[in-house]
């Protein structure tokens, strides 16, 4: 617009210019002479206006460009953003899956330690009535009573039903290495065999310590195998038949995840609370607010 105004006014300079030399009294050929220096001059601005145009229709193609070249650089740059979030999101679900396994080899190693007690303990309750029996026989000893059966026979009878000579009857899988091999194939995921030997130990041993445990990772095999009414079923019955069992806080928390993955979101919420308020402070507890956190819910029925 500048520019515009500046040519209107050179021009009209010229034009007032040629006016006088035209209405006023000189020269034919100074009057000539000063026509041929305006046209040259005319020719020199409209020449200038051209290249001022030609410069500013090339500055805005050039500007066009830049923005287009923005513009794709600005799409680029949403396409990888995206694909970041979704490497994001992938990285998540795997680092979920880890821990998941990492929770069930934790769970495996932490009843091999309290199964290592429990036989610990066993074994020294057998030192004790074994110390005992020794100490019986020496007194026995002592006071000269017989030990032996007549005839100086120091034979050990064999089991009910076996001939003498014959070779020892061999005894039926103990309980111990029955949960052991049912607990490495679980953690090892061959859940089909595992799933048996969970079975086989509480049909064959109901009131030893770890039938709880059995019964809980009976649910832990359906809840891996996404079977979730199954794994609800067998949480459920660790609840009921083992009160005192130390999986309670575990089942209870599975049994409320495995309500959430079938759309029973009122038991599975409910359930979790219920967690949270029976064992405030346990790893079981901050997994369960973790969850209603995520389910964007309070920890009580009261925070609703």
């Amino acid at each position: 617009m500048r520019t515009r105004w500046t040519v209107t006014a050179v021009i009209a300079l010229i034009f007032g210019a040629l006016g006088g030399a035209l209405f006023s009294p000189q020269p034919a050929g100074a009057v000539s002479k000063e026509i041929v220096e305006l046209q040259q001059q005319m020719s020199q601005l409209l020449q200038g206006q051209q290249d001022l145009r030609s410069a500013i229709d090339t500055n805005s193609a050039t500007l066009k460009t830049l923005v287009q070249q923005s513009l794709d650089a600005v799409s680029r740059l949403n396409g990888e953003m995206a694909s970041v979030q979704k490497s994001s999101q992938e990285v998540q679900a795997n680092s979920g899956a880890r821990i998941d396994t990492l929770t069930q080899q934790t769970q495996g190693l932490s009843d091999n330690l309290q199964d290592v007690q429990s036989r610990v303990g066993k074994l020294s309750q057998q030192l004790t009535d074994v110390q005992n029996l020794l100490q019986s026989i020496d007194a026995k000893i002592s006071s000269g009573a017989p030990t032996g059966a007549p005839g100086g026979s120091t034979s050990m009878p064999g089991p009910a039903g076996s001939t003498p000579g014959a070779p020892p009857v061999a005894p039926s899988i103990s309980a111990d290495t029955l949960y052991q091999n049912a607990l490495r194939d679980y953690t090892g995921g061959n859940y089909d065999l595992s799933r048996q030997e969970f079975s086989d130990y509480i049909k064959n041993f109901p009131t030893n310590d770890l039938a709880s445990n059995s019964q809980f990772y009976l649910g832990e095999i359906s809840y891996s195998q996404n079977d979730f009414k199954n794994a609800i079923t067998a949480y459920e019955l660790v609840l009921q038949n083992y009160p005192h069992s130390f999986k309670l806080g575990a089942s209870l928390l599975k049994k409320g995840m495995a309500e959430l993955e079938i759309g029973q979101k009122a038991a599975g919420i409910r359930d979790l609370r219920d967690v949270v308020k029976r064992a405030p402070g346990s790893d079981e507890a901050r997994r369960a607010q973790a969850k209603l956190h995520e389910l964007g819910v309070s920890s009580t029925a009261s925070g609703r």
